[in-house]
């Protein structure tokens, strides 16, 4: 499946996820959840530099939600960028 592993660990690693019961396969999801975000929130910091944590909160939503359903959400990016809102 993915090129920089070898087949053989690939196996054994789909072996143990098989075997993992459901709350750690959930507790798994959840953290990878946190992580995706938090890369998220890096890449937007490094395209929007000015942006203050609001703004870039609001932004991770667009990438999360899609533009569409985030601004029925929480309103035009527009108003977030000089705007300070709480979470």
């Amino acid at each position: 499946m993915t090129s920089d592993t070898h087949p053989d660990a690939e196996r054994f690693l789909i072996a143990l996820a098989r075997q993992a019961p459901p709350w750690r396969k959930l507790h798994l999801v959840g953290q990878m959840n946190v992580t995706l975000k938090q890369l998220a929130l890096v890449g937007l910091r490094q395209r929007h530099p000015k942006a203050t944590e609001n703004e870039l909160r609001r932004r991770l939503a667009d990438l999360i939600l899609g533009s569409e359903i985030a601004e029925r959400v929480y309103g035009p990016l527009s108003s977030w960028k000089e705007s300070v809102h709480v979470d």
